[in-house]
């Protein structure tokens, strides 16, 4: 459903800022009196960084809902000590389900609040009307692996159908097996989401990246912990150094014949290379550790308002020296 449509069927207005007032959304929300709140997390470390989000300065505020991209603990933390009045949740789904398809209440205790790996809070569980699987590589269910979802959000196929072959499976029970047909997909077919996920307490998800972000480095199928290392999991180690405030974590592509390395960017204080990477060796394995390391004074945004993670990446493809060799 829309969300307009649900403002309206609940009797409610819908108040949407301006550009310029999500920079501040303690304001606008205090300005316009507003009690529901739903955005990506970017927003909040953005108005962090404009010192907006003041203990207690949104109390009317009694829902807030954040999607769109992966929520840290840290951002959620910050945005109830602004809030403390407002239930917390965060929600995941992509388009091709209808926005979003699972949820993550928060609990009212900050000390209940989950512990995770990656530094972020979990999806939570998908909607009751919907059908879920976790599959390893094997297409076989798992822990952890790719999410894949169906059910009455679930959309029909794309308008060119030459994008259905390879996005549906099909699971029989033990197995899935890839849906290759240009037609349009069954509803009894599974989308594939192209997301890790982990499965946790409680049956809660947690999302570890895309299935494209995994890394393998220096020929080594990376582990920590007893599982492979998420280029998030890295981001949530360098977001625990001393002055970081954001961190993105990305495989740049080498020369043929070179393996890719790994660069990383950060806002906050400026540091010294070789000290973040010396604060890190004792969090990760060598061979995990970023080539390099750049600062942002802030990072750019898409026009959703996320993270722009490609102009991130193309920065950090050019030559640069905060190399920490």
């Amino acid at each position: 459903m829309c969300r307009r449509c649900t403002a309206w069927g609940a009797g409610a207005a819908l108040v949407v800022p301006a550009r310029g007032e999500l920079a501040r959304p303690a304001s606008f929300i205090a300005r316009a009196r507003i009690t529901h709140w739903f955005s990506v997390p970017s927003l909040i470390s953005y108005a962090l960084r404009l010192r907006d989000l003041a203990p207690g300065s949104m109390p009317g505020l009694r829902w807030s809902l954040f999607g769109g991209e992966q929520l840290t603990l840290e951002q959620a933390a910050a945005w109830r000590e602004a809030a403390p009045g407002s239930v917390l949740e965060n929600l995941y789904g992509p388009t091709e389900v209808t926005v979003s398809c699972t949820q993550f209440r928060l609990p009212a205790e900050v000390a209940d609040w989950p512990v995770t790996a990656n530094g972020t809070v979990p999806i939570g569980t998908p909607y009751p009307h919907l059908d879920f699987l976790v599959l390893g590589e094997d297409g076989r269910p798992a822990d952890e692996g790719e999410l894949c979802l169906r059910g009455p959000q679930r959309f029909p196929g794309y308008l060119d159908p030459g994008e259905n072959p390879g996005r549906f499976l099909r699971f029989d029970g033990r197995e899935a097996s890839v849906y290759e047909d240009r037609e349009a997909p069954g509803e009894e077919l599974y989308y594939r989401t192209g997301d890790r996920v982990r499965v946790g307490a409680g049956g809660a998800l947690l999302h570890l990246g895309r299935l494209d972000h995994q890394v393998k480095v220096a020929g080594h199928r990376v582990e920590l912990g007893g599982h492979r290392v998420e280029l998030g999991e890295i981001e949530a180690a360098l977001r625990a150094a001393e002055g970081v405030a954001e961190a993105v974590v990305t495989v740049l592509k080498a020369a043929p014949g070179a393996e890719p390395t790994l660069e990383a960017a950060y806002t906050g204080t400026p540091r010294a290379p070789l000290a973040l990477r010396a604060e890190l060796s004792g969090r990760l394995p060598a061979y995990t550790l970023p080539r390099a390391f750049t600062h942002f004074e802030t990072f750019p945004l898409n026009a959703n308002r996320k993270i722009d993670r490609l102009a991130v990446t193309a920065r950090l493809a050019e030559p640069h020296p905060d190399t920490a060799w």
